[in-house]
């Protein structure tokens, strides 16, 4: 007997019903109240638990709630518990527990006493089920922040059974984010209601919930708050529905973003390209050409501009774009030289994502790009003779869809087409389709190539020479009557192209003095400076010296030249002063160009230092 004789008399004669039990949770004694009450002896209980004696479903509540948070916390209060009596009469009673332990803190046994208030335990009771089944997610929490209750909704949100919480901290089922101290608990009591506080609840699985709680103080008169009681809404669908939203929208404001800048690049792109800022020249050839280009601008008809390379075909579709009732919309250019056979059909109409290997975003094509504007084709002889009835079918009905989509869109697009092939051979030899090119030829444009445009040349090197020596900061030199002689007299095999480059070349290699060194190839295709004063007939008709440029010429001529400009950069490629740079080329284009002429550093080469 763990109780002394004289404190078991007493203890026997308390008139309430009062019970010890041992470390197990076995009667070890009763009050002679609980005998007289419950019609048992102190030998029938002697053994027994209080589950044993128990409603069915007292005894499950006292497994799974009342006992787990007893051995967490020492204490039980106001628990409402079902007694049936010897004779069968069931007692509602509510109980309060207290832990004993020794000097040592050792638990030793524990008493309880029950209170026979029956119609408030029956409230309680009632209370309790209510508590349990309600559709919400709802906690309590004593004031050291232990849980001492929770609705079937919160265990089934969070994946515990309820002995598995119960007298646990509250602390243990929130993230690290929404955690607060032990303190923040206390000052929650102090401040009293809180609602709608964003809080993250861990499952046991280690989800996160996102929930937002609402509290309310329990308070006794006499001893103050007692419990907390916690309301909690699981937001977790809606605010991840929200976030996905906000990326949407995100992606939608990125891929306007997006779409906005490639449309404004490549609205500048063909007027910019080449440096061309405007049509120069007052030859016939060109005004009889310009007088072309006003005759179809205002009109909704195809254009098809033929001419040599180098000619400025760019040029022209954006003088006929920029004149007609489309000018407000995009001009989109596609180089068809430039893409891969496989993606013709992605660069003209776009793609799903998923619609080929390495297709993992959806992309838009050029033609739904150019939609209520214009679209020039470069080199539209390139195209493959598979796609161009696709091509075909954009240009008779406006329609097309996307690579890996059954999605059928319309679009609004004049066509511009240029070519420096003669279509018409390729019709014949059945490497373009004739309906196309019937399609595209609807108003024929043809450039006339320099050699055919008299002193235009001289007008054109005057513009370049202006631009370039802007561009890199430089005084602008003059010609000499032997320079200009020599650009008028030579036969510019590379038109328009080449001259820029002969003059971006000589503004490169210009003296201290200031002046130009101006090089043209001669007949056996080295350079040759125009302080040698070389005499060339201004027919272009002598037999010892011819003025044109064999392909193999051409090729040492351009090798030689970028050569020279690497030199001069410090072989440097891009960035500011690079050798791209000063060439008026891409940074990449130049690139592939050194690797196709074989173009490398020296070795052991150091750049000097450029004295200013």
């Amino acid at each position: 007997m763990l109780v002394e004789d004289r404190d078991q008399q007493v203890f026997r004669y308390l008139p309430v019903l009062a019970a010890v039990l041992d470390r197990e949770g076995h009667f070890i004694d009763v009050s002679d109240n609980w005998l007289e009450r419950t019609g048992y002896s102190a030998a029938d209980l002697r053994g027994k638990s209080p589950e044993d004696i128990a409603t069915p479903e007292s005894a499950r509540r006292i497994r799974e709630e009342h006992l787990p948070g007893f051995r967490r916390t020492g204490k039980l209060d106001h628990v409402p518990v079902g007694f049936v009596t010897r004779d069968g009469t069931v007692l509602e009673l509510l109980a309060k527990t207290r832990a004993i332990f020794d000097a040592k803190n050792r638990y030793q046994f524990s008493v309880s006493i029950f209170f026979e208030t029956s119609a408030l335990a029956r409230a309680e009771r009632r209370y309790e089920d209510l508590y349990h089944t309600t559709p919400a997610m709802l906690h309590s929490v004593d004031r050291d922040g232990c849980i001492t209750d929770v609705s079937d909704r919160w265990l089934e949100k969070l994946g515990y059974q309820r002995d598995e919480v119960i007298g646990k901290s509250i602390l243990d089922f929130l993230s690290a984010d929404s955690m607060p101290s032990k303190e923040g608990i206390k000052e929650i009591f102090a401040a009293g209601n809180l609602k709608n506080v964003p809080r993250q609840m861990v499952t046991k699985t280690g989800d996160v919930l996102d929930v937002v709680m609402s509290a309310h103080t329990e308070v006794d008169k006499v001893k103050g708050v007692q419990r907390l009681l916690v309301a909690s809404k699981d937001m977790t669908a809606r605010n991840r529905g929200e976030a996905k939203l906000r990326e949407a929208y995100g992606e939608i404001a990125r891929l306007k973003e997006e779409l906005e800048r490639e449309r404004d690049y490549l609205r500048e792109e063909v007027s910019v390209a080449m440096n061309f800022g405007r049509i120069v020249g007052e030859s016939a050839a060109l005004g009889a050409m310009l007088a072309r280009i006003e005759a179809v601008a205002d009109t909704p008809a195809n254009v098809l501009i033929v001419g040599e390379t180098g000619t400025g075909k760019e040029l022209v579709a954006t003088a006929i774009h920029a004149r007609s009732r489309r000018a407000d919309a995009p001009l989109v250019k596609v180089n068809c030289a430039s893409i891969p056979r496989e993606l013709f059909e992605s660069e003209f109409f776009g793609h799903a994502k998923g619609a080929f290997t390495g297709a993992y975003k959806d992309r838009i094509g050029r033609f739904q790009l150019a939609d209520g504007g214009t679209i020039f084709l470069d080199e539209v002889g390139e195209i493959p003779l598979e796609l161009q009835g696709k091509l075909l079918r954009v240009l008779q009905e406006r329609e097309f869809e996307r690579l890996g989509e059954d999605v059928t869109r319309q679009v609004d697009v004049r066509v511009i087409a240029a070519t420096n092939r003669d279509l018409e051979k390729e019709v014949e030899a059945g490497n373009f389709r004739e309906d196309l090119y019937y399609r595209l030829s609807v108003f024929p444009v043809q450039v006339p190539p320099l050699r055919k445009r008299g002193d235009d040349v001289i007008q054109l090197a005057v513009h370049f020479l202006e631009q370039i020596c802007r561009d890199f900061g430089r005084a602008v030199p003059n010609f000499t009557q032997s320079q200009v002689d020599e650009m008028r007299h030579y036969g510019w095999p590379g038109n328009i192209r080449e001259l820029r480059n002969v003059i971006e070349r000589a503004v490169i290699l210009a003296r201290d003095d200031g002046r130009l060194d101006l090089s043209l190839p001669t007949a056996g295709g080295a350079m040759v400076r125009s302080s040698e004063e070389v005499a060339l007939p201004l027919d272009g008709t002598s037999s010892d010296i011819r003025n044109f440029l064999t392909e193999h010429e051409m090729k040492q001529q351009q090798h030689e030249n970028l050569r020279r400009a690497l030199d001069y950069a410090g072989w440097r490629v891009s960035g500011e002063g690079g050798a791209a740079e000063l060439l008026g080329l891409k940074a990449s284009t130049l690139t592939d160009r050194m690797r196709s002429f074989g173009l490398e550093k020296p070795a052991g080469f150091r750049r000097k230092r450029r004295i200013s």
